[in-house]
């Protein structure tokens, strides 16, 4: 039987206040994702002091990208995945990990960037990986076409679902592994299943442990 992990991720800042707060609430957190830059009214980025103080306290570092405003494009794609690359190689976040693309449900996004996206990364010492919305926007209907074109799109991507959304829990109560996956095939090895508490501003996750591996 898998043993999926749980953690959290924040588009704030993380500091040991908030840590602790999260590990007194929910419990301790295997992995915390973090976006890599500041992109104005959606996320503050992720600082070298905040990845000592994530580490410290014995949890991995789940790196997100966020700062592009549509995904239309091979072109395009690259020119993302190569600033995602760059941020993530200058703050120093290890080789082999997921950089998850995150495609918002109002985001439009086509299949030639999803294949750019994979190609960029595949050249360098980080994974594609992809936040997504299930049941809203265009990223299913744009992945399945993209691995039509290329297996390695599905062979190489790594895919963290936003739903079903079932609420927030704790750790030792956080619910069975299951993300509402694309009807092709796919790698969904993290769910977000718990969206924004009132009071700390977190998400909560479940993630496969070949994710964990890659941290």
């Amino acid at each position: 039987m898998v043993h999926y992990h749980w953690g959290v991720d924040s588009s704030q800042n993380v500091t040991q206040q908030l840590y602790n707060a999260v590990r007194q609430t929910y419990g301790k957190p295997d992995f915390w994702g973090r976006y890599l830059t500041r992109v104005e009214g959606a996320s503050e980025g992720l600082t070298n002091d905040e990845i000592r103080l994530i580490l410290q306290n014995g949890t991995k570092l789940m790196p997100i990208y966020n700062d592009f405003k549509r995904a239309v494009g091979e072109n395009h794609a690259k020119v993302v995945a190569m600033n995602a690359a760059y941020q993530a190689k200058r703050l120093g976040i290890k080789m082999g990990a997921p950089i998850f693309a995150y495609i918002d449900r109002s985001i439009e996004v086509d299949s030639d960037w999803i294949r750019g996206y994979v190609d960029y990364l595949y050249n360098t010492n980080y994974k594609p990986g992809f936040y997504y919305y299930p049941s809203e926007g265009k990223f299913v209907e744009s992945y399945c076409e993209a691995i039509e074109r290329d297996k390695r799109v599905a062979n190489q991507s790594i895919l963290w679902s936003a739903e079903p959304e079932v609420g927030l829990t704790t750790a030792k109560d956080a619910p069975p592994f299951k993300p509402i996956e694309p009807n092709c095939d796919a790698n969904v090895w993290a769910w977000q299943y718990g969206r924004d508490t009132e009071n700390l501003h977190i998400n909560t996750n479940l993630i496969d442990p070949r994710i964990l591996d890659m941290l």
